[in-house]
């Protein structure tokens, strides 16, 4: 959704109606992650993508006939072959789709509201019906503090159709946007747990994970670069101002002047956050990374030779730190890509990051066997 956000904004702003199409669940291989968005409007002009090209012209003409006003669908796309190549899933994988049209002002002004909440990094869900004893495509918007029926001035969260299941789909939504998780739920027509009547898309629209790089260096400026990329909000903080300055990090979202370790312990970090020290300095990384295996950061990487992290370990077991905390270092940091140039480095670092976040062997896929994409 946030990489074509503009342009959803845009055509709730103009009053355009169009059609959205939304991955709401993979099953194996599949290009695009649930979640992912393809908008079609009246002109035929398309926004986004739903599974990197395989299915989308049938995806359009399925977007085409909702917006005329055959009602919302969710509709599956499993493995192609040589006669239905254009509405096949090449990788082996299956996809459901739904496609449901937002014509009305009423709908365009609730939907802009969602993506005004969206663009200004602020928590939400959205929970959308699929099928079941529940109308297809009715939508609850649901905020960390909100309760159903209540959105503030922000718009009109809507509803799945009875109290109870409201109720139900905003408890698990509010547990489901704290994790950053994103699927399918499955209730009673009243909302019961542990029952299949009622099939719900739950989407959650977390602020974007951080990433915080100590370290005013060559390396941090490549790095803050591809953390840009990668969907981080990055922050570069250095405690020596000729150093930590925009005109060096211009890609990051803010630069901090500030001795690293005070910097961390007053700013907010969760179990999202990615850690990169850079400074490969004792009197700046032994305090930091103490104050670092505090938190619950995802990862900790330290830059440094193995002689230099030889030597960084044992001054922190000097400092109380025990060895389980000290197991999180992902030190020297990156993946063994024969890297050389900050540029380089900054690739070889992020690819750790990916490798930890979804528990990849960091092996060529070529050497392996089985499903490309892991479990979602």
């Amino acid at each position: 959704m946030r990489d074509i956000l503009p342009g959803l904004q845009a055509r709730c702003a103009a009053g355009t109606p169009f059609a959205l199409a939304t991955v709401v669940a993979v099953h194996g291989s599949a290009p695009r992650d649930p979640g992912a968005v393809m908008a079609v409007d009246g002109a035929g002009s398309v926004l986004g993508s739903v599974s990197g090209g395989c299915v989308e012209g049938d995806v359009y003409e399925v977007a085409r006939e909702v917006l005329a006003g055959a009602g919302p669908r969710v509709v599956s796309y499993g493995i192609s072959d040589d006669e239905a190549f254009g509405v096949g899933l090449t990788c082996g994988g299956t996809i459901e789709v739904l496609v449901r049209a937002y014509v009305s002002q009423a709908e365009l002004a609730d939907l802009a509201a969602l993506l005004d909440l969206i663009a200004a990094d602020r928590p939400v869900a959205e929970a959308t019906v699929l099928s079941g004893t529940a109308e297809t495509g009715a939508r609850l918007v649901v905020r960390p503090t909100s309760s159903p029926g209540t959105l503030g001035d922000l718009g009109t969260p809507g509803t799945l159709g009875a109290e109870g299941l409201d109720a139900a789909v905003t408890d698990d939504a509010r547990g489901m946007l704290a994790q950053g998780l994103t699927g399918i739920q499955r209730y009673g027509a009243h909302g019961q747990r542990r029952m299949q009547e009622v099939a719900v898309f739950v989407r959650t629209y977390a602020p974007p994970p951080r990433m915080i790089v100590f370290g005013a260096i060559d390396h941090a400026a490549a790095t803050a670069r591809i953390g840009s990329f990668l969907g981080y909000r990055v922050t570069v903080c250095d405690a020596r101002p000729a150093f930590a300055t925009r005109e060096r990090f211009p890609t990051a979202d803010e630069v901090v002047r500030a001795w690293p370790h005070d910097y961390l312990e007053a700013t907010e970090v969760d179990a999202r956050t990615v850690i990169c020290v850079l400074t490969h300095d004792p009197k700046f990384d032994v305090p930091l990374l103490v104050a670092a295996l505090r938190t619950p950061a995802a990862y900790i990487g330290v830059m440094g030779s193995r002689r230099t992290h030889s030597d960084r370990l044992a001054r922190l077991r000097e400092a109380g730190v025990d060895e389980e905390a000290l197991a999180r270092l992902a030190s020297p940091v990156g993946l063994d890509l024969g890297a050389r140039t900050p540029e380089e480095t900054a690739v070889s670092i992020a690819a750790e990051i990916i490798q930890h976040r979804w528990g990849g062997t960091g092996r060529p896929l070529g050497e392996l066997t089985g499903a490309i994409h892991r479990d979602r």
